[in-house]
């Protein structure tokens, strides 16, 4: 089984996101616009595949301590619910919205944009429409989280 790490988000010193291997898993964070008196860190543990919608938990915390706590006691519970089949759905997610933006910025249309449903792929690739998300996983899937 694979251990959890942290890393910190590199815009806020304090806010840490939790990985599962490669993916991110939840994040420990001071939350923002809370009066003084409350518990200021926040933990959520969950990821979205769309089978997980409604799973995730979150929790306040008084200290960072108490947040990695409640998050590690969190993920205990969720983890024994995932499959990797879940993994592979949100990789497979994550890949194709990388894609897609990728086209975007080098100004290609998709196929579904096209009137023929063909389209080349930033890569070079000639594609249409059937073919899009098998070449999505297969040319560009493994660059996304290797």
């Amino acid at each position: 089984m694979l251990e959890l790490t942290r890393r910190r988000h590199p815009e806020r010193s304090d806010t840490w996101h939790v990985y599962y291997g490669d993916i991110q898993v939840g994040t420990i964070a001071v939350q923002s616009g809370l009066p003084t008196h409350a518990r200021q860190w926040r933990w959520d543990c969950g990821f979205y595949p769309l089978s997980h919608r409604g799973r995730s938990r979150s929790g306040y915390a008084a200290t960072f301590e108490q947040a990695r706590a409640g998050f590690e006691a969190a993920w205990k519970d969720y983890l024994p619910r995932c499959t990797e089949a879940h993994f592979d759905e949100y990789r497979r997610e994550r890949a194709w919205t990388a894609w897609k933006y990728a086209m975007h910025v080098a100004g290609l249309p998709l196929p579904t944009q096209s009137t023929s449903g063909w389209a080349r792929c930033f890569c070079g690739a000639t594609i249409d429409i059937a073919v899009t998300d098998r070449h999505v996983h297969d040319a560009h899937m493994d660059s996304q989280h290797a």
